[in-house]
């Protein structure tokens, strides 16, 4: 089972996107330079995001796009989904032919696991990737200044 770069890089996109959330339109060659991502396949990818209404996207000087959805409304299903791409661990991609034309004995274990991955992508939302994001950035910006010596007292 395996997620392709194309969801992997539509989701790194959006949240690239999301974390500029309300300063504006977003280029794609700002996504492609940061995110180093071909600019001209994040115009396949943001095609798609936008015909799905996830992305709008707004033309001529200081264009570029923005969410079409609130943070907190957007889930990382939402965006795999809107680029086709399967998330499937069955090896015959849900046709039940997958042992000489057949439904193979494991067929059950890996649909259930494809519901699994769904559910949880799904209960992921771009909010949430945000915080956690900024998180990260304000942990790595606290250890990079420089701190005051310690001084410890004993008594």
């Amino acid at each position: 089972m395996r997620l392709t770069t194309k969801g992997r890089f539509a989701v790194t996109a959006m949240l690239d996107l999301a974390l500029r959330h309300g300063k504006g339109p977003v280029t794609l060659a700002g996504i492609s330079e940061r995110q180093d991502i071909s600019l001209s396949y994040l115009e396949q990818l943001f095609g798609k995001l936008r015909r799905h209404q996830l992305v709008d996207s707004v033309r001529g000087p200081g264009g570029g796009y923005t969410l079409a959805k609130s943070l907190d409304t957007v889930s990382v299903a939402d965006i795999i989904r809107a680029v086709d791409e399967p998330v499937d661990a069955t090896q015959c991609g849900g046709k039940e032919n997958c042992h000489d034309e057949h439904r193979c004995m494991t067929h059950d274990l890996w649909t259930s696991l494809n519901k699994k991955i769904y559910e949880y992508l799904d209960s992921v939302t771009l909010a949430e990737l945000v915080a956690k994001q900024q998180e990260r950035q304000k942990v790595a910006s606290v250890a990079e200044t420089p701190r005051a010596t310690k001084v410890v007292a004993t008594f």
